[in-house]
């Protein structure tokens, strides 16, 4: 854990609504992630925005009959919505169609041509006779060419089942996507013709990428078997430009008419949106320190989609331009699915966050996405494994242990805290157990290890409970007060450290919580901080942080899946 780290999670795509999936699998672990670095006292810096370049949003434009400025536009407020109401607290979220975004990008891509690291190749590319186009990979589909995958719906760029680069020119059975939405059938009008691109030279830095990720044996094992897959087949020159009418131009004459490959600018983005979050604050050429600086931090919190991309693509991009550092951690989840099927936005078949938030609080939600959290292997959300989470372990467990505690306080100590004295053994032991769960989390959070964070905190939240039900408060208030209040106490204590270890991960609700104990919110360096509460501490009347969820509203939630489901 460094002083000073700048966190960034995957560029989504302008031209949708984000789904549970994506928060799941790069958002909200980096928010968590940020969180707990902020309570450390560590100085962090969270930047994402919209990747609103590229095939993805031309072929939108094209489906709806808009135009692409239409598509990054809605979609972009869409998206800055969603990730707000989730607490999804990002520092910068920036826009990748901007004049500052094409500058950075063309001063990257004229840096590595001046060394001899882009170079220009005649290559066959897809054409469509149909559409008198050479078409941008994202707007052909076929099955996927390596022998072992062979599944439909590859794109030709990349195979979502498999996770693997792909040729558009080896895929099978191909597919114009632009054809298909114009109603015409897409087969038979494919091509294979000449152009002329230019390539990065990824092949000549292979031996440096593989000594980098030697570097980092504690990496995911999926992102190590994702990464030093792609280096034993051998890297290739890949390509950075496009015939595209939407991108940012090349910055070269003879490349008239092409743009940057959306793959080669996205993750600059992250270099744009950290100088321009700099700027606002006026200290732009402070970027440096994040870029630069080895002794900084540098982490990258991606779905299993973009995981060669960050961990070898763009590293090799940093190594040829030469003066920017290498990322310490590249944080990558696997797929969720839905109810036991794949998530699918072409059908719809989705919990979108917008309407998850019109009829839920965002803490259920990011509790359950870090409960199921697909770390190292894909996982499932189910409508009823969210009520059950909601229901039997954030309202009967941490819930009723702070709500009982709080209430008791309120009832027989007059809403102050009761002294300290006279605390039993037990009670003793609970207070270790404060300060142990404090040294386990710290190291469970810096080691990205969410789903079992969440597990000690509900570890402790649980021997609370148990506490206090052996020390039965309701019974010694009527006889002996001292030890009646020796146990609130302690239950106290433990809520007051609740607050601080769930925060990262409950935020809504750690800070209504210290609403309730009448205790000052949340700021940097509060993880190792002493008590607040003392005795004699008036607390506040004490509210329900979680109420249960009721069938009826997961029944309707259902129903908007289930005829989505059958017709698939």
């Amino acid at each position: 854990m460094k002083d000073k780290t700048l966190v960034t999670a995957a560029l989504p795509y302008a031209n949708g609504k984000p789904h549970v999936g994506h928060i799941a699998g790069a958002y909200l672990p980096a928010d968590t992630y940020v969180r707990f670095l902020r309570l450390m006292g560590k100085d962090a810096v969270f930047v994402c925005g919209s990747d609103e370049n590229g095939a993805p949003i031309t072929f939108s434009a094209i489906k709806e009959g808009v135009t692409p400025q239409d598509i990054v536009d809605r979609y972009h407020a869409v998206l800055s919505e969603s990730f707000k109401g989730l607490g999804i607290d990002f520092d910068y979220y920036g826009r990748t169609h901007c004049e500052k975004h094409n500058g950075i990008s063309q001063e990257f891509f004229t840096t590595l041509h001046d060394k001899g690291h882009v170079v220009k190749r005649s290559s066959e590319q897809v054409y469509c006779t149909e559409c008198n186009m050479f078409l941008p990979d994202r707007y052909i589909e076929g099955n996927c060419p390596h022998p072992d995958c062979k599944k439909p719906g590859a794109r030709g760029d990349q195979c979502e089942s498999c996770g693997r680069p792909v040729d558009a020119t080896k895929l099978e059975d191909p597919v114009c996507m632009v054809c298909k939405q114009s109603g015409r059938e897409g087969k038979g009008c494919i091509e294979v013709r000449e152009t002329t691109h230019w390539y990065l030279r990824l092949d000549a830095f292979e031996k440096d990428l593989r000594a980098y990720l030697d570097l980092h044996p504690e990496w995911r094992e999926s992102v190590k078997r994702f990464s030093y897959g792609l280096l034993d087949q051998g890297l290739r020159e890949r390509c950075v430009t496009r015939d595209l009418d939407w991108g940012i131009p090349v910055p070269l004459e003879e490349a008239e008419g092409k743009v940057l490959y959306v793959w080669f600018d996205a993750p600059i983005g992250y270099i744009t949106f950290t100088r321009q979050y700099l700027e606002s604050l006026g200290k732009e050429e402070e970027w440096k320190d994040y870029w630069y600086n080895q002794d900084n931090g540098l982490v990258h919190f991606i779905g299993k989609d973009n995981t060669v991309f960050h961990a070898v693509m763009f590293p090799g991009m940093m190594m040829a331009h030469g003066d920017y550092r290498m990322p310490d951690t590249v944080v990558s989840n696997e797929f969720l699915n839905l109810e036991g099927d794949k998530i699918s936005t072409s059908r719809n078949y989705a919990v979108w966050v917008n309407e998850y938030l019109e009829a839920f609080s965002p803490d259920p939600l990011r509790y359950y996405l870090t409960a199921i959290a697909p770390e190292n292997s894909d996982s499932d959300f189910s409508w009823q494994g969210f009520q059950n989470r909601n229901n039997g372990e954030l309202a009967d467990n941490l819930g009723n242990f702070i709500q009982r505690n709080l209430a008791f306080c309120n009832k027989y100590f007059e809403g102050k805290v009761p002294p300290a004295e006279n605390i039993s053994d037990a009670g003793k032991e609970l207070l270790e157990e404060i300060e142990k769960t404090r040294t386990e989390l710290a190291e469970l959070f810096d080691g990205h290890r969410y789903r079992d964070a969440l597990e000690r905190i509900m570890l402790l939240s649980r021997k609370g409970n148990e506490f206090f039900s052996a020390e039965e408060p309701w019974k010694s208030r009527k006889d002996d007060m001292a030890k009646c209040g020796a146990t609130i106490y302690t239950c106290m204590m433990v809520i007051e450290a609740l607050s601080v270890f769930m925060s990262p991960i409950l935020p809504f609700s750690a800070a209504k919580l210290r609403e309730c104990l009448n205790i000052p919110a949340l700021s940097a360096g509060d993880w190792n901080t002493d008590a607040v509460l003392k005795s004699g501490h008036t607390i506040n009347t004490p509210e329900v942080l979680f109420p249960k969820i009721d069938d009826a509203m997961i029944e309707e939630q259902v129903a908007k899946l289930t005829p989505k489901a059958k017709a698939e």
